[in-house]
């Protein structure tokens, strides 16, 4: 249970957090063990070899001072200056005790409070025991010299004990540890520097992969380019590939599909409008003509939604990458089509002109397809006539400021709400139901903006009116 419930929860950290962040924990967590590992054998082999070293001197040491103690007789000699004594306890930061006893426990010479050693049945003489206790509150090592002495028909056993605390043996282990734990430390933040370059250096490609998927359009379906990456991101690449191109080769059928069917109903609608046009011409009856300008009008619009679902195709990502792209003299293109349609702004009752440019000379450059920033501008202004009203006044100006180039045309008419002015760019939205509009004009302005690597913008003009904006980016 303990192992499941671990596991599930390393699978809710691993959904929440990022890749990034798990390999680094993944690989710099050991790490910290492993110092932390490191640390602690380092201390308890400075110790022991500290042990080591003050076992020694202690040993030495109830040697020495047994050899102090001599039989007499039926006694002992205690020949233990004063002087050595003093040597003995000179250091108050490493105190030494000791103690002689004999029979053992029998307090001689010495410290009385000394731990005695643990109870031993038939302790070897000659050879010291060495162990740990405690003395007025300190840790402190002792080392136990059983020495025997007597006649040899009654032995005696007496016991020197030595004790040294345990400052120096823990201040040689501390000083051993710091030796060993800083220069390994500076080695673990040089290794989490590396495996943290390496982690950023591996998961480069990843990120190139992602500002790839980021930086485009939601209608761009153009294969990821990876090739230089690792073969696990090489896969993905391939497989967000594959899946982009199903989706293209669907988007495609469905865009051939109402290619092909507008360019099948442009020949019988033209039909059916001229049809229209000669039996107006022939009918005398108010009921029979009233009938025909409902089909001539019903006939008009579907030719001029033809045509505009046409334009669209030919401004999605796919036609336009297909047509070749060359310099456009946006003041040319503004004058040219702004006289193409003072006819039709004639026939409309509205004052269609086009505003001088501030500067002599030729005018901005763009680099795009002429077809479809001709039939952007003709949408522009094809919507102007249509919703201006007669008696309307529509302007036709081209512009430029450092980076940008912009066509712009102004009408005093209703204009469109603030609210609306960007659900006016969706496709098959009226902002009104007066005209014969199919709600595909601005559209098809925005897509062939965006295709050129700009952008149509909408502004209320004063006291009343609308401007529609396109703005491109200067030809190098």
């Amino acid at each position: 249970m303990p192992a499941d419930l671990l596991r599930r929860a390393a699978l809710r950290f691993a959904a929440r957090g990022s890749l990034h962040r798990q390999l680094l924990l993944w690989l710099l967590l050991p790490q910290l063990v492993l110092w932390a590992a490191a640390a602690f054998v380092t201390y308890n082999v400075a110790a022991r070899y500290a042990n080591r070293a003050i076992d020694a001197s202690l040993s030495q040491a109830t040697r020495s001072l047994a050899r102090q103690v001599k039989p007499v007789g039926n006694g002992l000699l205690i020949d233990f200056p004063r002087a050595a004594q003093d040597i003995i306890e000179a250091d108050p930061d490493d105190r030494v005790y000791y103690m002689v006893s004999t029979p053992p426990g029998q307090f001689i010479l010495g410290s009385r409070k000394l731990p005695q050693p643990p109870p031993i049945d038939k302790p070897r003489l000659d050879d010291p025991y060495f162990y740990d206790g405690t003395m007025e509150g300190l840790p402190i090592r002792i080392a136990a010299l059983y020495v025997a002495w007597g006649e040899p028909k009654e032995p005696q056993l007496m016991l020197v004990q030595i004790a040294r605390s345990r400052a120096s043996r823990d201040e040689l282990a501390r000083a051993i540890l710091q030796d060993t734990v800083l220069p390994l430390s500076a080695l673990i933040v040089l290794m989490t520097m590396i495996v943290w370059a390496g982690v950023r250096a591996g998961l480069a490609p990843l990120t190139r992969l992602r500002g790839l998927v980021e930086g485009r359009a939601a209608n761009d379906l153009t294969a990821i380019e990876l090739a230089a990456a690792p073969a696990e991101v090489r896969a993905l690449a391939q497989a967000i590939n594959d899946l982009l191109g199903a989706v293209q080769q669907s988007v495609a059928a469905q865009r051939r599909f109402i290619s092909d069917a507008a360019h099948q109903l442009r020949t019988p609608l033209a039909g059916l409008k001229s049809q229209t046009e000669l039996a107006l011409k022939e009918a005398s009856e108010p009921a029979q003509r009233a009938r025909l300008e409902r089909v001539h009008e019903s006939a008009t619009r579907s030719a001029h939604l033809v045509n505009q679902l046409l334009a669209l195709a030919r401004a999605e990502p796919e036609s336009a990458m297909r047509q070749a792209r060359t310099r456009v003299d946006l003041q040319r293109l503004a004058q040219e089509v702004t006289a193409e349609l003072v006819p039709r702004a004639l026939n409309a009752g509205v004052d269609l002109g086009y505003g001088e440019p501030d500067a002599e000379g030729p005018g901005p450059a763009v680099a795009g397809v002429e077809l479809l920033l001709r039939e952007a501008l003709v949408n522009v202004i094809d919507n102007a006539l249509r919703y201006a009203g007669r008696g309307a006044v529509v302007t036709v100006q081209v512009g430029q400021d450092a980076r940008h180039a912009w066509l712009e045309v102004t009408d005093n008419g209703p204009g469109v709400p603030d609210a609306l002015h960007r659900t006016v760019f969706e496709r098959f939205f009226r902002a009104t139901h007066e005209g014969s509009g199919c709600g595909l004009g601005l559209a098809i302005v925005k897509e062939i903006a965006e295709r050129h690597g700009g952008s149509v913008t909408l502004a209320n003009a004063a006291p009343h009116g609308l401007t529609v904006r396109i703005t491109l980016p200067l030809a190098s």
